[in-house]
């Protein structure tokens, strides 16, 4: 079930997303410093079938999550999400549909969908009851080489007729996010330029003051 103690800030800012090799042996403390950089939302990506770590793992995260009122979000398994206090799931084309997240995880449980370059299922997603939807990747990735490449009309387009928060993925740096805020994302989500970094709080500061700049209030 989601966290007893629910965020009170919209999906907005910073997402990041855990990679197992760039994190392995230290997740917690470099999550820490990311979310002390600023990153509202974590997604915990871990493709491995060590099941008991990755419990313990997801678990230790929505605990650090919660102390710093951001979104735990599980990558990929409803039920480890069900079970290890995150508030939601993210899903992509083979890991099972939006109304069967639903079901496991209740009404209150964000699930975010990948879209990719596809504006169909985008709005496939938003019927079915997305909280979110993700287009990407915008820029070349070292996670996904081979990732279609998106294009920022889909934010432009997302931003006048899905109605739902959008997350810009793949290849984003301090220096390119601007751009896809502009077009419409409401949070970037990155691994590389955050876990790859040589300061992981200090890249999250960065990428954190795109969407400060960006806020006319």
């Amino acid at each position: 079930m989601a966290l007893g103690i629910f965020p009170s800030h919209p999906l907005h800012g910073l997402y990041v997303i855990t990679d197992t090799a760039l994190c392995a042996g230290h997740i917690e403390s470099r999550v820490e410093q990311a979310l002390l950089g600023g990153a509202r939302v974590v997604q915990y990506r871990d493709k491995s079938d060590d099941s008991a770590r990755r419990l313990a793992e997801a678990r230790a995260l929505a605990g650090l999550c919660r102390d710093h009122g951001a979104l735990l979000i599980i990558n990929d398994d409803i039920e480890l999400a069900a079970s290890s206090g995150a508030h939601g799931v993210h899903l992509g084309r083979e890991d099972g549909a939006c109304a069967v997240a639903r079901a496991v995880l209740g009404p209150e449980a964000i699930i975010g969908i990948s879209c990719y370059d596809d504006f169909d299922r985008a709005r496939q997603a938003r019927q079915e009851g997305a909280d979110y939807i993700a287009f990407g990747r915008f820029f070349p990735s070292q996670t996904k080489p081979g990732a279609v490449q998106a294009d920022p009309d889909l934010l432009r387009r997302g931003r006048t007729e899905l109605d739902r928060p959008l997350v810009a993925i793949g290849g984003i740096t301090p220096e390119n996010g601007r751009s896809l805020i502009a077009a419409g994302a409401q949070m970037l989500a990155v691994i590389q330029a955050v876990f790859g970094a040589p300061d992981i709080r200090a890249a999250c500061e960065s990428l954190t003051a795109l969407f400060i700049e960006d806020d006319p209030s």
